[in-house]
């Protein structure tokens, strides 16, 4: 017994040769870019929340370079209505840093399909789930819940049942948005904007929540 961990081929490795290709195929042409971002700080063009499964890239979506996007993700993309109670909320902390620091003009909460959490949410959660994804979804989102279920969606029922409930999170999230004063303050200013969108990962299509309540493909 040596005391050396082994790994296997697909584990640490692969993410170190990874590492290896940015710096030899990457770093070279995007270094002016990140000593710009280390000299003047980072300036991004919109706050986005995101789902935190491994499919949904909020940096690939939009096709945006380092320093453009301030990212927040946590299970089902979800915003938890203002509550500065002393407790540990790392979404509202990230908020507050991008909205009141880094002065974002824009905030999007990004849905997406097949989302493990809105699954659970309607269909069970995993036993080993209890500490802190169950109570994280059943506390925040039992009304995304509610109203999905009572949609009357054409086609298979738990299929649609799902997706107007990956639908709704999104809406629930721009409505808790609006529960921050010095959220509520600047979008009553004009200086910030909220925005819905949802992403299928089945076929790369980005829907856009309009005025009416409703999402449609961008063009």
């Amino acid at each position: 017994m040596t005391g050396e961990r082994t790994t296997p081929a697909d584990g640490i490795e692969a993410l170190i040769g990874g590492y290896r290709r940015f710096r030899s195929e990457v770093w070279p042409e995007r270094r002016k870019l990140f000593e710009t971002l280390a000299r003047d700080g980072q300036h991004p063009r919109a706050l986005v929340i995101a789902c935190s499964d491994s499919r949904v890239d909020p940096g690939m979506i939009f096709n945006a370079a380092p320093g453009e996007l301030f990212i927040v993700r946590n299970v089902a993309n979800l915003v938890p209505p203002y509550a500065p109670d002393g407790s540990y909320h790392g979404t509202s902390a990230a908020l507050e840093f991008g909205v009141c620091v880094l002065q974002v003009p824009r905030i999007i909460v990004l849905g997406h399909a097949m989302c493990g959490g809105v699954r659970a949410l309607l269909r069970g959660f995993p036993p080993q789930t209890g500490d802190f994804v169950e109570p994280w979804l059943t506390g925040l989102a039992s009304e995304a819940r509610r109203r999905a279920l009572a949609c009357d969606a054409p086609g298979p029922e738990a299929v649609m049942a799902e997706r107007e409930c990956e639908l709704e999170t999104v809406k629930l999230s721009l409505r808790n948005l609006t529960t921050f004063p010095w959220i509520a303050a600047r979008i009553a200013a004009g200086t910030l904007t909220l925005h819905g969108g949802y992403f299928d990962i089945r076929d790369g299509i980005l829907s856009y929540l309009d005025d009416n309540g409703r999402f449609s493909p961008v063009a």
